[in-house]
């Protein structure tokens, strides 16, 4: 095939950086492609004519979605006309499931083939949404292996195709040398905080952490902390809870978790996203969260997997020490952090199982993704020729 016109649309920067790396691979598979949506600058940059600013579709919360609501429905159902009168060879959408997935339903129903691009968390909770999926797309392609099960039960084209950080990390990581970069502490033991990206998290987090530090350094008088914030505010706020504790050896820096969770011995992590980060750094971890009490009465009932932490879900086991709610307590976040830092069987044991994630996440994703819009396309396309024969 020489020629593709595919309709994409990302309505957050992650998703621009996906939409990007797809379409560089799709543009090693055809001489001509037509590209129109809702992207970001890297989509853009990659051909991408955007009908919209993608930055109007970044909202986040609950309020601010319901004061945008009009102006989301009205480019939505503009986006739905643009592409019902000129319709693509095939319309992908890219994470934004509250966004594109009804908008995928209604292309698909107008005989546009749709694919969708990460899925939402329907293994976690709210499973009956793929229902609504499963008339929305005619292909899920999953960044996570054990997504593709409950798509399967219920008919539901579904690929796996790994997952672009496991690209983008190296498997093995020079600790020393990622020391040495950022400035930190010499051969002691180094452990990295890393309390969360929201405001809440780091108020109900932050001094937690600091408090099992503490623990901990009572029985490893040589150890070192550092707590990469995740952003400017978050630097702020933890420069102002650190006040508090004018004794803990803690280095703060701005960003560079990733860096951080290179250098470090072990990481103490809120539940979250950071976890899959460090799982492919081969960081050994304690998994930890806390949040309000009606939040936590309200999750626990929604939540439908055994663990919280995705290492743990990646597994199918107890791989790395999850403390929440009540349990995580500084005593216990201490205990499990000396634990990982003896070097014993508990470090030696999430060494191999976090090396076995990485392996498992590792599909070239950009090129796994073509690959499967391509043969989507083609397979379409004989079946429409089959029937105008």
């Amino acid at each position: 095939m020489s020629r593709l016109r595919i309709g994409v649309l990302a309505g957050e920067p992650s998703g621009d950086i996906l939409g990007a790396s797809v379409l560089a691979a799709l543009h090693r598979h055809f001489d001509d492609l037509v590209i129109e949506g809702i992207g970001g600058p890297m989509m853009q940059a990659q051909g991408l004519a955007s009908l919209f600013p993608m930055e109007r579709l970044s909202v986040m919360g609950f309020v601010e979605p319901l004061q945008r609501l009009p102006e989301l429905l009205r480019m939505r159902r503009q986006v739905l006309q643009h592409f019902s009168n000129d319709p693509p060879d095939i319309f992908l959408g890219i994470d934004s499931p509250d966004f594109t997935i009804p908008l995928e339903r209604k292309l698909r129903r107008a005989g546009i083939t749709t694919a969708h691009l990460v899925s939402p968390s329907v293994w976690a909770w709210r499973r009956g949404r793929i229902r609504g999926i499963k008339r929305a797309v005619d292909l899920m392609m999953c960044l996570f292996p054990f997504e593709t099960d409950i798509y399967r039960q219920h008919g539901v084209a579904v690929h796996f195709v790994g997952h672009p950080l496991a690209d983008e990390i190296p498997v093995q990581v020079d600790r020393k040398q990622q020391r040495h970069i950022l400035g930190l502490a010499g051969d002691g033991p180094l452990v990295a905080l890393l309390p969360g990206s929201r405001e809440s998290e780091v108020r109900l987090l932050a001094p937690l952490f600091l408090q099992a530090a503490q623990r901990l350094r009572e029985t490893n008088p040589d150890i070192e902390f550092v707590i990469p914030a995740a952003n400017a505010q978050r630097l702020d706020e933890l420069r102002k809870i650190l006040a508090d504790y004018p004794d803990a050896p803690v280095s703060l820096l701005s960003g560079r978790a990733r860096e951080v969770l290179g250098a470090v011995d072990a990481a103490l992590i809120a539940s979250g996203t950071a976890t899959l980060e460090a799982a492919l750094l081969q960081c050994p971890m304690v998994v930890a969260y806390r949040m309000p009490a009606l939040s936590w009465w309200l999750m626990s009932r929604l939540a439908s997997t055994p663990f919280a932490a995705l290492p743990n879900i990646l597994a199918g086991e107890a791989l790395v020490p999850e403390l929440l709610q009540r349990d995580a307590e500084p005593g216990a976040l201490a205990s499990s952090l000396q634990s990982l830092l003896l070097s014993g069987e508990a470090s030696r044991r999430q060494l191999q199982g976090l090396a076995h994630i990485h392996r498992d996440l590792q599909r070239n994703f950009a090129e796994t993704v073509a690959d499967a819009l391509v043969a989507l396309v083609t397979a379409n396309s004989e079946v429409s020729s089959g029937r105008s024969v």
